[in-house]
């Protein structure tokens, strides 16, 4: 009885480590007509991090939508692309440039207007859709993000007819959420670069 009992101790103990272990990843999930994009959330831009979770976790995106979509270039949404878009903005970040993140396909961005410190507006973010990046818009605008499920919809979402303003006809709707994953729900998913 003895040595059941230290047994099962022992496999208690192990598996309470082995849970302990389990690394949960929170990632950021944009819900369309088209479906569902998911991206990893970059420790390297704290601040930017921060922001995408709070807003997300607020609903502030819930009633808003792509606004602004180009071909060869990005998907855009949050506040309008308008000088009074950006000033409805909750608030505005400092840059967080970093040498070793770039605009390249599938990159997640704060967008921004021409302010001299480069400041990103809270409310707004893009996806780069031009399959060889943006490297011109590298340290000019933080890139919080990087799609790793789901750029086959923004392909699509791109290519939608829009007005002269580059607003789809149709509405675009936007569901963003922040969600938790694991490290074998993320390669389920493709994402790889899973850090240690």
């Amino acid at each position: 009885m003895r040595n059941k009992i230290l047994l099962f101790l022992l496999l208690l103990t192990c598996f309470s480590v082995s849970a302990q272990k389990k690394k949960i990843y929170q990632v950021g999930q944009i819900k369309t007509s088209f479906g569902e994009i998911l991206f990893w959330l970059y420790d390297e831009t704290p601040n930017h991090k921060a922001s995408f979770i709070k807003l997300a976790n607020d609903g502030y995106w819930d009633s808003l939508t792509f606004n602004r979509v180009i071909k060869d270039f990005v998907a855009q949404g949050g506040c309008p692309d308008t000088p009074a878009g950006f000033s409805d903005s909750p608030y505005l970040l400092k840059p967080e440039f970093n040498k070793n993140i770039r605009h390249i396909y599938g990159a997640v961005a704060s967008g921004r207007d021409n302010n001299p410190e480069m400041l990103s507006a809270g409310c707004q973010f893009y996806i780069v859709q031009n399959k060889n990046g943006l490297a011109r818009l590298d340290d000019k605008y933080t890139i919080f993000g990087q799609v790793f499920k789901g750029m086959d919809l923004v392909d699509k979402i791109v290519s939608v007819k829009t007005d002269s303003t580059n607003t789809p006809l149709m509405p675009i709707k936007l569901d963003v959420n922040v969600i938790n994953m694991s490290e074998a729900d993320l390669k389920k998913n493709g994402y790889l670069a899973i850090p240690k």
